[in-house]
């Protein structure tokens, strides 16, 4: 039997066991969303074991495995390049849109010298974002929904959002708020998990199976394709240019086992939060191998998208 298929039989098995001794985390409203990232804020061990940063790494050569919180920072920095983010001058407005506890706006403000909004469903998120963030920066954070943003059109010179679509359970309004908030001439710059596209090729009876668990485990909705966000970005009236795509799931691979093994690294940070953090990590690790499965597999697929406003 292929190895890949081995690792994914005893993910799915891995889940059963956990499913019966732990609640999932399906999404049922934008408040399941808050509750369950409220939870990962104040447990503290993203944190500690990932640092700033919840999203992927990006890697340019898989060979060489760096640290996973440096190919974070890489992420950052490869996709403002890509985006165009870069050409905005110091002092631009950017809106982080699903900001975590802030380990990218503080790179946009920072780095390049932007004035950065970052705003997320969850309220812990952004007390510890503050927490995170030193004074001197142009940076602050709100609570918001990111389907109903508080702020006027064309408020912001740049757009920034990665990994929060999924959350999204109208991608449509989603792309429309993005842009309706970016200023004519403006850049957008977002980056998401996707599915490949299932209108072309229907999902077997394992990848329904592992798309479930990746839906249920981590609160999303829906998964868009690349090509079906691609369009909700294109339709928006508020769009002012073509829409631009690429995949990085090759750059962003590595990051899914590199997120197993800092727990190897750093062993300390279980001890410091107590034994049931162990716990709490392992219950993580199922849904981890089972993105690495599919990502490696092409069920999933890491899409970027630029346009501009």
């Amino acid at each position: 039997m292929n190895q890949n298929y081995i690792i994914l039989i005893i993910s799915i098995i891995s889940f059963f066991i956990i499913l019966w001794i732990a609640k999932n985390r399906k999404f049922e409203t934008t408040g399941s969303v808050s509750d369950a990232y409220d939870t990962w804020t104040n447990d503290r061990i993203l944190e500690k074991l990932w640092g700033e940063h919840i999203h992927l790494g990006y890697y340019h050569n898989q060979k060489k495995l760096g640290d996973f919180r440096e190919a974070k920072a890489t992420f950052v920095h490869e996709l403002v390049k890509w985006s165009g983010l870069d050409k905005l001058p110091k002092g631009s407005r950017v809106l982080d849109v699903g900001c975590g506890i802030g380990g990218s706006s503080r790179i946009l403000a920072e780095d390049y010298g932007f004035n950065v909004i970052g705003i997320t469903i969850s309220a812990e998120q952004v007390k510890r974002a503050r927490e995170l963030t030193k004074s001197s920066l142009n940076c602050t954070f709100q609570q918001m929904d990111a389907m109903n943003l508080k702020f006027e059109d064309g408020e912001f010179d740049g757009i920034w959002s990665v990994e929060a679509g999924p959350h999204m359970p109208d991608k449509q309004k989603y792309a429309d708020e993005m842009l309706r908030v970016l200023r004519p001439g403006g850049y957008l710059a977002v980056a998401d998990w996707n599915s490949r596209d299932l209108t072309l090729k229907a999902p077997n009876i394992i990848e329904k199976m592992v798309l479930k668990q990746l839906l249920e485990q981590w609160a999303h909705p829906s998964f868009s394709s690349i090509n079906s966000f691609q369009k909700n970005l294109s339709n928006s009236s508020f769009v002012g240019s073509q829409v631009e795509t690429d995949d990085w799931t090759k750059e962003t691979l590595p990051s899914w086992w590199e997120s197993i093994l800092e727990g190897a690294r750093r062993p300390k940070i279980f001890l410091s939060l107590g034994l049931s953090s162990l716990f709490k990590s392992f219950r993580e690790i199922p849904t981890i191998l089972l993105m690495n499965w599919a990502f490696g597999n092409g069920l999933m697929q890491f899409g970027v998208f630029r346009c501009r406003g």
